[in-house]
């Protein structure tokens, strides 16, 4: 099984059936028959074939990432494996979102390098682009929603972004009950973030509109959610504690941002991954298994949508 998901991976990453063939080391004529014997186990059509190049399906594109994952993680566990009598050791350089690293992150890093006395540990917090591949960092801790072919990357928490704000907001400004009315409130986000995306679970719909606030920072923007300035678009994990205590609310919970994202520890696929990386990832996963375990919030009542 996991041998024909790496040759449709390769027929992704390379665009062709023939450069699947090349990569994977076989004759053409044998990624086609995989890639039909897969797709009638599965009973979708996951490639759609020309005499020049493949096109993913939309279901092929859905599996495909899921592929990545399955393939990064047999890839990082044979790495585990084949390190395991190496003892993690010298630099090791990540690169971490800022609210990430600084709520779930940082916390770890005690109880790491006491764990792991010969790792120089540096621990950069930006929300910038990171091309891993320059090699200024070893491993970096991002929210996307894609993978690239060159990366490796391990899911720490999905990232379904919701709609929230304060009950002091809520009671001043009153309930949205549509989308329409959404548009006409505060609303609160880092320059970037809009227009927001979001899937009422029949159609995607664009909420164009500027932050009440501007601000190039999302922690800002996290900031003036938690002041009562308006309504956020934010991940769940970056208001779990503030949604359980009740301080920030759940609103039009039927409504959800529609980018499938979620918050990846990702490092470059073609080098010689280091143990300080795997164990560093092990050692951070226990931090999110709480947000991944953590039963839905309580919401206000779900409202019609426009």
């Amino acid at each position: 099984m996991l041998d024909d998901y790496a040759i449709f991976a390769r027929i992704v990453e390379s665009g062709s059936l023939s450069g699947a063939a090349r990569d994977s080391g076989v004759a053409i004529s044998t990624v086609s028959k995989r890639l039909g014997a897969l797709e009638e186990r599965l009973g979708v059509r996951l490639v759609q074939r020309t005499t020049r190049h493949v096109a993913i399906t939309e279901a092929g594109q859905q599996f495909y990432r899921k592929v990545a994952t399955i393939l990064a993680a047999a890839r990082e566990a044979e790495g585990m494996v084949a390190n395991r009598q190496q003892q993690p050791s010298g630099p090791l350089r990540i690169s971490s979102a800022v609210l990430a690293g600084r709520m779930y992150v940082s916390p770890q890093v005690p109880g790491f390098v006491s764990r792991y006395p010969e790792v120089q540990l540096e621990l950069d917090l930006n929300d910038d682009f990171i091309d891993l591949r320059k090699g200024r960092y070893d491993l970096a801790i991002r929210v996307t929603s894609v993978i690239e072919p060159w990366q490796e990357a391990r899911l720490l928490v999905s990232n379904h972004r919701i709609l929230c704000c304060t009950p002091a907001y809520l009671a001043q400004h009153g309930q949205p009950r549509t989308i329409a009315e959404l548009r006409r409130h505060q609303l609160l986000g880092a320059l970037g973030q809009f227009p927001w995306r979001l899937d009422d679970g029949r159609r995607e719909v664009t909420v164009d509109g500027t932050s009440l606030v501007r601000t190039n920072s999302s922690e800002v923007a996290r900031d003036l959610l938690l002041g009562g300035l308006g309504i956020a678009l934010r991940s769940p994990w970056d208001v779990a504690e503030e949604l359980r205590n009740g301080s920030v609310i759940h609103i039009m919970p039927e409504i959800r941002g529609s980018a499938d994202t979620g918050l990846y520890a990702i490092y470059p696929r073609d080098r010689l991954v280091q143990p300080s990386v795997l164990a560093f990832i092990e050692h951070i996963v226990p931090a999110f298994r709480w947000l991944r375990d953590e039963p839905q919030p309580q919401s206000l009542v779900a409202l019609p949508q426009a």
